[in-house]
């Protein structure tokens, strides 16, 4: 979630991708590849082949496959070793379902949504043939509790009732908000009724972990596989090599293919360098595919060569957008806040990260891809991209707010440069003063989500959901329980009205009712301003011409890593 004007959710990343990327990633699209909604027939290919050797280049020197500590989708890395609760599956308009992986369905909820109950299935086991026991799951998440294996997915320790106050099991205890009255039978009781919770126990802490095998030292780099990879090798820096698991089986799993033999992810990887070596689809890495967006550089390049057809490009995805300060000096005022959201300059932004390729404009704050989103009447539905100045000079005038100074902290990189003048731009022509304070990644974070908020008025920012919900859109940037404290509500926004909603929603088990809240939160929070939409991105990414069944869902915007096989 943190990386200043970059700043999109770490949580929902595909291992490797640099969050920089984010900012320099052009997208093109060839009719000859699989699209958002295209997937059905790349899937079906996948399932056919069995064989070969992938591989994966990434430019991250490590893979974590401690599940409590992993940020990863459920569809990238971590899936191909562990399965969890549930698992997602890529339908064939491109969207993503949450469907049944260790469990027989996708849990059934109390009368009053506060308790939650799955049965393993029959015949899930771990690498050593040992049957996956409720045990191992209730286990799995109460280690993610300890505090030396934090920073992993934790929307489940504010659900789970006792969760505040509970600090794992290496101490003696159990969480006795999660009961294995049986070994197939496992149970949650929540502090409120959750719609979500299926999305939920498919996050990594839903894995299954062995109590007698776990080592907090080890675990990182030698997990107990229950998905069709275990962790054969691995190279410090180099490389991770996956081989078989022989004791997963196919028929337990709808979410998974297997098509490979072994996975080879190439660590380390300069993405302009991974870029190279796909396009030149030589040896190896013709059964290779790169973790990392192209760089704009080698997509250009791409364009005037034969992997054009080998480039894949997402629909929709991240929301990048300019938070505004609420609680700073003037910015209460709504009307000022809409000033600045009509004086922005959205297509100069969009030129400085790539051009028309680079992503759609954003009117709404849930993105493209996520059920329950609506078109409506938003403040910038029908103003030009490139601002409305005459009638953010005129909110303004009224507001006494002309030749005002805002302050914008964005990060000390060129490329942050590089939005943060096409803002300010914008801006001045409206009469405002726009000051670009450059910060560190770290002082960055720090300024905009701890502390009073006073350092910054303005901030770039992106944001990936972690599951394809309204709710991991709108409740993480705009709930006032995550202002400062480490929370994602840059803007500082806090509105009663907005969070009843939110808090209903959150608690609606059915999901066309839930989405219908969602959208109702969606607009009355856009209402207010305290975010200007600037684009939805799209991501593209290039594979090598022996590799089958690699897309890319309408949610998220990043490759199915568990779909891929290779051409025999």
């Amino acid at each position: 979630m943190t990386l200043q004007t970059t700043r999109i959710s770490r949580r929902s990343l595909a291992l490797g991708i640099p969050l920089a990327g984010l900012a320099t990633a052009l997208v093109g699209c060839n009719a000859n590849n699989p699209k958002p909604g295209e997937t059905a027939a790349a899937t079906s290919s996948a399932s056919a082949a069995k064989g070969g050797t992938l591989r994966i280049l990434t430019g991250a020197t490590s893979v974590n496959w401690d599940p409590a500590i992993s940020q990863g989708l459920a569809i990238t890395s971590l899936g191909l070793v562990q399965r969890r609760l549930t698992a997602w599956k890529i339908g064939a308009e491109g969207t993503s379902v949450v469907v049944p992986d260790l469990a027989t369905d996708t849990g059934t909820a109390s009368d009053d949504g506060l308790t939650w109950t799955f049965t393993l299935k029959d015949g899930v086991k771990f690498e050593d043939g040992t049957a996956i026991t409720s045990a191992d799951v209730k286990y799995s998440v109460e280690r993610s509790f300890a505090p030396q294996l934090s920073g992993g997915l934790g929307y489940h320790k504010g659900l789970l009732v006792g969760g505040s106050e509970y600090s794992g099991p290496y101490e003696g205890k159990e969480l006795a908000s999660i009961a294995t009255p049986d070994e197939k039978t496992i149970v949650f009781t929540l502090t409120s009724a959750y719609g979500d919770w299926p999305w939920i126990v498919s996050m990594p802490a839903f894995s299954a972990v062995p109590k007698a095998k776990d080592n907090v030292k080890t675990y990182t780099t030698t997990p107990v596989a229950s998905g069709p990879y275990r962790v054969e090798k691995t190279v410090e820096g180099t490389s991770i090599t996956l081989a078989r698991n022989e004791h997963w089986d196919p028929a337990t799993d709808e979410a998974r293919t297997g098509g490979p033999d072994q996975v080879i992810f190439e660590l380390g990887q300069d993405a302009t360098v991974a870029a190279q070596r796909l396009i030149a689809d030589s040896g190896n890495d013709q059964f290779a595919f790169g973790a990392s967006f192209v760089p704009a550089a080698q997509l250009a390049q791409v364009q005037s060569t034969s992997a054009k057809d080998r480039l894949v490009t997402s629909g929709p995805g991240a929301l990048a957008y300019l938070a505004i300060n609420t609680q700073a000096p003037g910015l209460d005022d709504v009307n000022v806040r809409k000033a600045i959201s009509l004086a922005v300059d959205r297509n100069a932004y969009r030129v400085a990260v790539g051009g028309e390729i680079a992503g759609d404009f954003a009117d709404t704050l849930i993105t493209p891809g996520i059920p329950g989103r609506v078109e409506y009447a938003s403040l910038l539905k029908d103003v030009d991209p490139a601002g409305d100045v005459e009638q953010a000079k005129k909110l303004l005038t009224d507001a006494s707010w002309v030749g005002r100074a805002l302050k914008l902290a964005v990060g000390d990189d060129a490329v942050s440069s590089t939005q943060a003048q096409a803002i300010q731009q914008g801006l001045q022509r409206a009469g405002l003063k726009v000051t670009i304070v450059p910060l560190a990644s770290d002082v960055l974070t720090e300024a905009t989500t701890q502390g009073d908020g006073s350092k910054y008025d303005l901030t770039l920012s992106s944001w990936q959901p972690d599951f394809p919900s309204a709710n991991g859109n709108i409740q993480p940037l705009f709930a006032s329980d995550q202002i400062g404290k480490g929370g994602y509500n840059l803007a500082r926004y806090s509105n009663p009205k907005a969070d009843e909603l939110i808090k209903k929603a959150t608690a609606t088990t059915d999901p066309t009712e839930a989405g219908k809240l969602w959208a109702q939160a969606d607009e009355l929070i856009n209402a207010d301003a305290p975010v200007v939409p600037l684009i939805y991105t799209k991501n593209s990414f290039l594979h090598g011409s022996k590799v089958l069944g690699f897309a890319i869902p309408a949610f998220p915007a990043y490759p199915n890593y568990l779909t891929v096989s290779l051409a025999q």
